[in-house]
């Protein structure tokens, strides 16, 4: 075996391994991890790959072996991936039509606690209109620079706080019975409530940013998931009029946020038309979706689009969506399984949570 071989091996080695521990239920940071990067780890197989092709002659049996279960990494990766391209079919529908007073626009923002460009996102809010604003990791520094778009958004919920977890909620449309909860963790908050749009169809809303898994923030993704999963199992697939909205810290197509969407039957409009990466900002090479919009059945959309940077680690996403009843009729939402149900709610009793459901009013003015 020459060294050009062994580098190959030792290539081929290295890119099972993500494969291997996302196949896992282990939910280490270092584990859970390789969720993010599957576009990157997708790209550095085939580059292996295309080595195999120039250095191994297929002489030894583990020549095949190694560059088989290569291939076979990469159908795994690429499965995953796959319905975020514009090859997949949409799983949500175009809206068609002339937009009245059943849309609503939503923009989410996790601002970077240290930034220090407040005006860029004010910009972005006075250029974009949205009827919504949600930010993720603002302050009380955040929450003064962000006091000259109040009179345009009378309606908020305002949670500063230093943590990187504080949260603010800026509205045209009127909230109501919007209130804070701490779901999981005491110094993680979210918001639970209604919106009502122009025609006075009330919306129920959840608004979220559970902590990732990390070595600088918790060892495992179980309270993360927890959260998460804990709003899944509170909806169901035949709710209707919901937006589930925030920075997840969990890419689309993580087991976590596959298994929300299976038990809320909650839409992913990025479904067939995009990746739309919002993290990191900083590093082109290095970038997921973490900021995600999720809605019930009865919506079509209208627009979806990553923003410019306002100097923050996250992109702006925007969002603009029609209410339509009818929709419920022609969109499919994913199937449950009862093995991933179980495992679902053994996560959610692992993490111990603050709250034993998120509870929101069923009847509302």
């Amino acid at each position: 075996m020459d060294t050009a071989e062994i580098i190959v091996l030792c290539l081929n080695f290295i890119f099972l391994i993500p494969t291997l521990a996302s196949i896992t239920r282990f939910d280490q940071w270092w584990v859970r991890g390789f969720d993010f990067p599957r576009i990157q780890i997708s790209v550095c197989i085939v580059i292996t790959l295309i080595l195999c092709a120039f250095f191994y002659d297929f002489s030894e049996t583990w020549h095949y072996v190694a560059t088989v279960l290569l291939f076979l990494s990469l159908i795994y990766q690429a499965i995953k991936i796959f319905p975020y391209t514009v090859l997949s079919k949409k799983q949500v529908i175009k809206f068609k039509g002339k937009a009245e007073d059943a849309t609503i626009s939503i923009l989410v923002s996790n601002v970077l606690t240290p930034n220090k460009h407040p005006e860029k996102l004010v910009a972005l809010v006075k250029k974009r209109q949205p009827d919504i604003l949600l930010t993720l990791e603002s302050d009380k520094r955040w929450e003064k620079a962000l006091e000259e778009i109040e009179d345009d958004y009378k309606y908020t919920v305002k949670v500063p706080l230093d943590n990187l977890y504080g949260m603010h909620l800026y509205s045209k449309l009127e909230l109501i019975d919007a209130d804070v909860h701490y779901l999981v963790q005491e110094d993680i908050p979210s918001i639970h409530g209604y919106v009502k749009l122009r025609n006075g169809t009330k919306l129920k809303m959840h608004c979220l940013h559970p902590m990732p898994p990390s070595p600088t923030e918790s060892y495992t993704s179980t309270n993360r998931d927890a959260e998460i999963l804990m709003l899944g199992r509170d909806l169901s697939p035949e709710d209707r009029k919901v937006l589930v909205f925030g920075d997840l810290n969990d890419v689309a197509w993580s087991r976590t946020t596959k298994l929300f969407q299976q038990m809320s039957g909650l839409m992913d409009p990025r479904i067939g038309r995009g990746f739309f990466n919002t993290f990191h900002a900083g590093y082109r090479l290095f970038r997921w979706p973490l900021d995600h919009v999720f809605h019930s059945k009865d919506f079509t959309l209208i627009e979806i689009a990553r923003e410019k940077s306002i100097g923050s680690d996250h992109f702006p996403m925007y969002i603009k969506l029609n209410y339509d009843p009818r929709a419920t009729a022609v969109q499919e939402e994913l199937e449950l399984e009862r093995e991933d149900e179980l495992w679902a709610q053994e996560k959610i009793e692992e993490a111990q949570p603050l709250e034993k459901s998120i509870n929101i009013p069923k009847k509302i003015r």
